[in-house]
């Protein structure tokens, strides 16, 4: 919680100053109501925003019995309350957890990865999703994505519409300008530092909550393998969700160090083999 409270007065307070930039003193005020409204609303409603945005459909023992009892097998090995289950109708390999905390989370796969793993690797992914929720880092990954988002959508207005200070003078173009460059970039910076870490924590709670690392390995090896073949539209129109799932879903699309959402698969499948001699 002390992350994701950081994580909200930096929101805020990054919003002052974009709205002091643009409008002033009238500015600074509106952006830091935005801000407030933003995070109470990304608190209750961040998780079932994102699932909307992926058209994700709830399932249950009956429409999905052997998917929906797997993750009710490892949400009992974790300690966990059970969780939504939701399948998204998209090819390309991947999945994700959501959440305010472990009573209200939901862990979403896509058709494609249900598709293309055998049940032992998909049981492996879906515990590295029920270690998120178990670490409790569903919220910030979720509000963080949201706030991003958001964050954007003001830098674009900036660059578009401009502003007038509170003496009705027109605000320095400049600042328009550097604001909508900035800004995607100062909420890009946030999910990565977040998500780049605690990927290496899922992998090792999900290899324990699983009793098998190695089928985590060998499932991370074939969704790196078919993801960069396979876009996901959803994602490439929403990148700030892209730090969500357990592989990068923007396919095929290189980036710098700087700009990774998620560790080198190499490395995180490295780590899971070093668990698994160390575990027999």
């Amino acid at each position: 919680m002390f992350k994701t409270a950081m994580l909200m007065a930096g929101f805020v307070a990054f919003l002052g100053v974009i709205g002091a930039l643009i409008g002033g003193k009238s500015g600074l005020l509106l952006a830091l109501l935005f801000a407030g409204g933003m995070n109470l609303f990304a608190y209750w409603n961040s998780d079932q925003m994102v699932l909307r945005m992926y058209n994700a459909q709830e399932v249950d023992a009956r429409s999905a019995p052997e998917f929906y009892g797997m993750v009710a097998e490892l949400a009992q090995r974790a300690g966990l309350p059970m969780p939504r289950v939701y399948v998204i109708h998209e090819e390309q390999p991947n999945a994700f957890a959501t959440g305010r905390d472990p009573e209200h989370a939901a862990v979403a796969a896509t058709s494609g990865i249900m598709r293309m793993l055998d049940y032992r690797e998909l049981r492996g992914v879906m515990a590295h999703e029920l270690a998120h929720v178990q670490h409790r880092d569903t919220l910030i990954s979720t509000i963080s994505a949201t706030m991003a988002g958001a964050v954007s959508a003001l830098a674009n207005f900036a660059m578009f519409f401009g502003g007038r200070d509170e003496n009705g003078r027109p605000v320095n173009p400049l600042a328009g300008i550097l604001l909508a460059i900035l800004a995607p970039l100062a909420a890009s910076l946030i999910q990565m530092a977040i998500s780049r870490a605690r990927e290496f924590e899922a992998d090792r709670g999900g290899a324990e909550i699983s009793g098998d690392p190695l089928a985590l390995a060998s499932a991370l090896q074939k969704i790196e393998y078919y993801a960069q073949g396979i876009a996901m539209p959803t994602a490439q129109a929403h990148p700030e969700t892209a730090q969500m799932m357990i592989i990068n879903p923007l396919a095929g699309l290189e980036v710098g160090e700087l700009f990774r959402t998620h560790p080198h698969t190499e490395e995180r499948i490295a780590r899971l083999h070093a668990i698994a001699c160390g575990v027999g």
